[in-house]
C-alpha cells in the first residue's frame, strides 16, 4: 500500500534524519512521494509521481535542514488512482471557515457508498482524496448546524463518527492536521508505530530507527498537539484483514470505469 510519517513537536526540530530513512523505504513503494510542512506562516506542499529515491529534488532538498514543528510525509504504493501528482499524498483543502487540513492514507475503501459523489468533485482518482472531501463536508454540516466555527472538541468529534463508520470493512490508516490538531487512525495490525522523545512525538508506518517504538493505539481515533495526546476516540474494535479477493474485485471495478 503506502507508508506514513508525522511529526508533532513541543518545538521546532531537525527531522532529516528521520526523513531519509523513511523515504529510503520507497524501493518498496514507488509510485510518489510528498513531504508538507504543516507550521503556521511556514506552511509547504511539495510532492511528484516518482520514487523517493529517484527524485533529485528531494536528494537536495533533504541535504538543507529541515526543522518544522508539524509535518507529514508520505511514499505511495498506487492501488486506487493512476501514478500521476494530482493523485500523490498530501491533500490539501480548506473547509467552511478557511481551516486548512492536510490528509495522508495508506488503505483502501472498499464499501462506503457515501464516498460515491466525490468520484465527480475530485481533482485525482483516489478514494483518499474523496475521504478528506467527505471530511469537509461532515465538519460543513457540523458548522452550519451550530452556526459558528467548531471548536477542537467538536471537530474531533466529526471525525471520531466518521472514523468509527469508515473503518468497518475498509484499511484505514490516515494521519490528518487541521491546522491545531494532528488526527491519528489505523485498523490493520502492527501498521502505525510511535516514538516520543523530549522534542515531540513521531509517527510512522513502520519504526524508523533502533529507538523504542511502540504500536500505536488501535482502532480509535487520537488527537494530538505539541507532541502529546490530547484526546483518545471511540474503540471501534473494526480491525482490517487484508482480503485479495475483495481487491482483486474493486480493481476490476475501476478498471471498467
Amino acid at each position: 500500500m503506502c507508508e506514513l510519517f508525522g511529526f508533532s513537536g513541543k518545538r521546532h526540530r531537525g527531522i532529516n534524519r528521520e526523513l531519509r530513512e523513511f523515504f529510503s523505504h520507497s524501493n518498496r513503494h514507488p509510485d510518489g512521494w510528498g513531504l508538507a510542512i504543516l507550521d503556521d506562516g511556514a506552511f509547504s506542499l511539495e510532492k511528484e509521481p516518482l520514487t523517493a529515491s529517484k527524485s533529485a529534488y528531494l536528494k537536495s532538498r533533504l541535504q538543507d535542514p529541515i526543522e518544522p514543528k508539524t509535518a507529514f510525509a508520505h511514499i505511495r504504493l498506487a492501488t486506487i488512482g493512476t501514478v500521476s501528482r494530482v493523485n500523490s499524498h498530501p491533500y490539501v483543502e480548506r473547509d467552511l471557515t478557511g481551516r486548512r487540513w492536510t490528509l495522508i492514507h495508506n488503505g483502501t475503501i472498499f464499501d462506503f457508498p457515501k464516498l460515491g459523489k466525490y468520484g465527480i468533485l475530485q481533482k485525482g482518482t483516489t478514494d483518499s482524496e474523496r475521504i478528506l472531501l467527505y471530511i469537509l463536508d461532515e465538519i460543513k454540516k457540523e458548522t452550519e448546524k451550530i452556526g459558528e466555527p467548531l471548536s477542537a472538541g467538536e471537530r474531533f468529534d466529526v471525525l471520531d463518527r466518521v472514523v468509527y463508520e469508515m473503518s468497518e470493512g475498509n484499511k484505514l490508516n490516515l494521519l490528518i492536521y487541521d491546522g491545531e490538531l494532528m488526527y491519528a487512525h489505523y485498523n490493520a495490525k502492527e501498521t502505525l508505530f510511535f516514538h516520543k522523545d523530549e522534542s515531540g512525538l513521531f509517527v510512522a508506518t513502520t519504526p524508523l530507527d533502533p529507538s523504542d517504538w511502540d504500536p500505536f493505539p488501535f482502532t480509535r481515533l487520537i488527537a494530538i498537539k505539541d507532541g502529546e495526546q490530547l484526546i483518545e476516540g471511540t474503540n471501534h474494535g473494526h480491525v482490517f484483514v487484508e482480503n485479495n479477493d475483495a481487491m482483486n474485485m474493486l480493481l476490476m471495478t475501476y478498471s471498467e470505469l
